[in-house]
């Protein structure tokens, strides 16, 4: 189900059958960490009565935490339990210590459900995991070398890279019976998205800087160690970002390049498109310096407390009033999207200005969809900070290409329901994925 289309109300009259009828005597309900509070102010509003019964957990807090893992096991052998595995996205990495736990609690509960706006945020092998968890004969393999064996074709010269994927209608056909699809434009009439892109240029003293790192990291790149590609890559974007990077030793170091904050041109850019917005702004940035940059230039322009942080250097009670600063008298709500992009309802505000963009589509769909979801009435402006002939403007192509592959397989899903031939949108998405 699209982001704010009811997923948790859904969810939860299918739990009230299930719980009703005794199948089941305890929900166990794994969400990211920074929307914990937001569901239990969902069930608080939709569940009348005793809430006991509702065990609600970090799925990141799985990846380290053994005193949580051996309790969530405990409470799934000693009860009936259904698990609820929300934004399952997160789960995706069937190699990740948190994806491996969540398998065996999965084991315990014979009523599963995984919810997503955005199951697939880089191509189809995401989907192993996370219907692995509901049933291992959905997709009908039980690892995930049999899945890629059938699935995945690798790139010969880059180990571990996906070249193509194969059989995507063999997919298709076989989550559909199981999967429940509801898009915005069926059950909704928001108001629509509208798209811009504020373009400015490096300075001089930058571009030196952002050639010379290229130049440099790209003729250490080895197609065999994909860490150099990542390397090459994440100096780029600092450099983009503001900072001076030295990538002459084994490490990346940085400083920053401006004196002032206001010195770079990327702020400057980003002031000058605040200044034209009267309403509340959200603000995404990928980096801790950049936020806490923003932060400051935006208190000293528009007062002390315009502007509120939200990312992983704030504190779990802190986060929830910034919250309620933000929805209260802040101007500006200013966050990384990994922290901010999951449960947030933050319908009230209708401005998102991307400050900076990393590659992962899912977590630009759902911070997107902080905004444009049930409530909402007016026209969402969503803004991108560009900086011209730079990785910048590859980042923004790589998230629409991604988009359209979503699309494109959410498609097969529906015609795979209706037994339609699939052969011609698995070339179509074949080049896609090529282009």
């Amino acid at each position: 189900m699209e982001q704010g289309t009811g997923k948790t109300r859904t969810a939860l009259e299918l739990i009230s059958r299930r719980y009703n009828a005794g199948k089941i005597n305890h929900i166990l309900w794994l969400c990211p960490c920074s929307v914990k509070r937001t569901i239990e102010r969902e069930l608080e509003k939709h569940v009348a009565g005793d809430l006991s019964m509702f065990t609600i957990c970090g799925i990141e807090t799985l990846s380290s935490s053994i005193r949580a893992n051996v309790e969530l096991r405990r409470l799934v052998y000693e009860k009936n339990v259904y698990l609820i595995v929300d934004e399952s996205n997160l789960v995706k990495n069937h190699k990740a210590k948190r994806t491996q736990n969540i398998m065996r609690l999965a084991e315990d509960c014979q009523y599963k459900l995984i919810l997503n706006g955005t199951p697939i945020s880089k191509n189809e092998a995401d989907l192993f995991a996370q219907w692995m968890i509901l049933d291992w004969r959905i997709l009908g393999y039980r690892s995930f070398w049999s899945f890629a064996n059938n699935h995945i074709q690798w790139d010969d010269n880059i180990r571990g890279k996906i070249k193509k994927m194969l059989n995507v209608d063999y997919l298709a056909r076989k989550i559909a019976p199981y999967t429940y699809q509801i898009k915005k434009e069926e059950c909704l009439d928001l108001p629509d998205k509208v798209y811009s892109t504020y373009y400015y240029e490096l300075t001089y003293e930058q571009r030196e800087l952002y050639a010379y790192v290229a130049d440099k990291l790209l003729f250490e790149v080895d197609e065999m160690f994909p860490s150099t590609i990542y390397r090459l890559f994440t100096a780029l974007q600092n450099v983009i970002s503001g900072l001076a990077v030295n990538v002459d030793g084994p490490k990346i170091e940085s400083k920053p390049f401006f004196k002032k904050p206001m010195d770079n041109p990327r702020m400057q850019i980003f002031m000058d498109v605040v200044s034209q917005i009267d309403d509340k702004v959200i603000v995404f940035c990928k980096y801790t310096h950049e936020i806490n940059n923003v932060v400051k230039e935006l208190n000293d322009e528009y007062g002390e407390g315009a502007a509120v942080p939200f990312n992983g250097d704030v504190k779990q009670k802190e986060r929830q009033k910034n919250i309620d600063k933000f929805a209260d008298k802040a101007r500006f709500f200013v966050a990384n999207k990994v922290t901010a992009g999951y449960g947030l309802n933050l319908q009230f505000c209708h401005n998102i200005i991307y400050y900076s963009n990393d590659w992962d589509f899912a977590t630009r769909s759902q911070s997107e969809d902080r905004v444009h979801r049930i409530g909402q009435n007016k026209k969402v402006h969503i803004i991108d900070i560009c900086a011209d002939m730079t990785l910048d403007e590859r980042i923004l192509k790589c998230l629409s290409r991604k988009e359209r592959l979503v699309d494109s397989f959410k498609f097969y899903i529906e015609n795979s329901k209706n037994k339609k031939d699939l052969k011609a949108l698995t070339d179509w998405i074949d080049g896609i994925e090529n282009s």
